[in-house]
């Protein structure tokens, strides 16, 4: 005879089931089906092809995504998306992961593209590194910034905390106004840039080489999605979601929230300064005037219009942010009425973004005990087979 746990959990497994195949109704239930039936070195083998795919985009030029329609250089194209969806993937952080409203966020990418400015221009004064130096320097600074911000601003929560941190992202922009230093309108020309050199000595990170700036932002933003995943699934991770979802229980459960979200903001940071510093060489010129309010909230549109707490949804988010107005050329004057538009239709059909949160720890432990409820339920039958 079946225990009457193993009976119950066999009838909640078969609800699950069935509630599971009620909510695969969606238009990209196949594919999901497909991609989780895959074992784990099917889906690397998917991934890589993927990735190779995306290396080669800017030399495939495929008509449906191409700019040079609209009179824009296809791989700058393609690397002003990655950039883009750099900086959404450390918002996302920020925001997606531990729950922090942040504003100013370009307070942290502006900060970036000073060090990598300050350090390399022939402009600054100060002592000059390889630009390539000044990646890891620009995450420390940002970091550093970071963390004496949010020492004295995440007690906040929810509108105090945008608040503040929308007068941060200001003050940085006023700051590079005032201080002679920093140049203010002036600014800093000719910053550094990677070393290399092609067959016939044509360095290869120039401006107008999209393709070779656009290899080492992939590079860099692969890199960021394997340590963030990993970070994700662990206690860090785990932390930060309980945060985002109450973070008066998780308090209550132990959780050191404010030491989390310290490190959800710094980690933010860093990748926001870094992303700055990439863009700084690129473009080679760095002024007061690039580091606006408006700037910032298509960040924070790049976050939720994919998907808060999702690194994909970030990652496609920022991408729409910067391909649209580009691919689209003639909606580039009123972006921000467009993604408005958009931002509010996706609130009411999607309202979770294009990739909504996955909550990894809920998802893996209803996955557990589905499993678990099934071979309890199997060996229940075997057994009255057998009796």
């Amino acid at each position: 005879m079946t225990p009457p746990i193993d009976s119950v959990a066999g009838v909640q497994a078969k609800a699950d089931e069935q509630a599971e195949e009620t909510r695969g109704g969606g238009r990209f239930a196949g594919l999901s089906k497909w991609w989780n039936g895959l074992e784990r070195w099917q889906q690397w083998g998917v991934l890589s092809i993927a990735v190779v795919l995306l290396y080669l985009l800017p030399i495939l030029n495929p008509p449906i995504l191409s700019t040079e329609s609209a009179g824009y250089n296809f791989p700058l194209a393609c690397f002003d998306a990655a950039r883009f969806a750099l900086v959404a993937l450390g918002l996302n952080v920020v925001v997606g992961q531990a729950g922090l409203l942040d504003l100013g966020y370009i307070g942290f990418f502006a900060v970036g593209s000073y060090v990598a400015a300050l350090w390399t221009s022939p402009d600054s004064t100060m002592v000059k590194i390889p630009y390539l130096a000044t990646l890891p320097l620009a995450m420390i600074v940002t970091g550093i910034v970071g963390m004496l911000i949010g020492i004295p601003t995440l007690r906040l929560r929810g509108d105090y905390l945008a608040i503040v941190t929308l007068g941060f992202g200001e003050i940085i922009r006023l700051l590079a106004t005032i201080i002679p230093a920093l140049k203010g309108n002036t600014g800093f020309q000719s910053i550094g840039r990677p070393p290399g050199t092609d067959d016939k000595g044509v360095p290869i990170f120039v401006q107008s080489n999209g393709t070779a700036w656009y290899w080492l932002i992939l590079t860099v933003i692969i890199i960021t999605m394997l340590l963030l995943g990993n970070l994700e699934r662990s206690r860090v991770g785990r932390a930060w979601i309980a945060i985002r979802e109450d973070e008066d229980a998780a308090e209550v459960m132990g959780v050191p929230t404010f030491k989390f979200k310290m490190w959800a903001f710094c980690l933010g940071a860093a990748l926001g300064g870094l992303s700055g510093a990439i863009f700084a060489g690129q473009v080679g010129f760095v002024n007061n005037q690039k580091f606006d309010v408006a700037t910032s909230m298509l960040f924070i549109a790049a976050v939720v219009m994919g998907g808060a707490g999702n690194k994909f949804g970030a990652i496609l988010g920022g991408i729409l942010v910067s391909y649209l107005p580009i691919r689209f050329i003639f909606i580039a004057e009123q972006k921000y009425l467009v993604f408005g538009i958009i931002l509010v239709l996706i609130m009411i059909f999607r309202p979770q973004g294009l990739f909504g949160a996955r909550n990894h720890l809920l998802a893996y432990g209803k996955k557990a005990k589905r499993v678990a409820a099934r071979l309890r339920r199997d060996a229940g039958r075997e057994q009255e087979v057998t009796s």
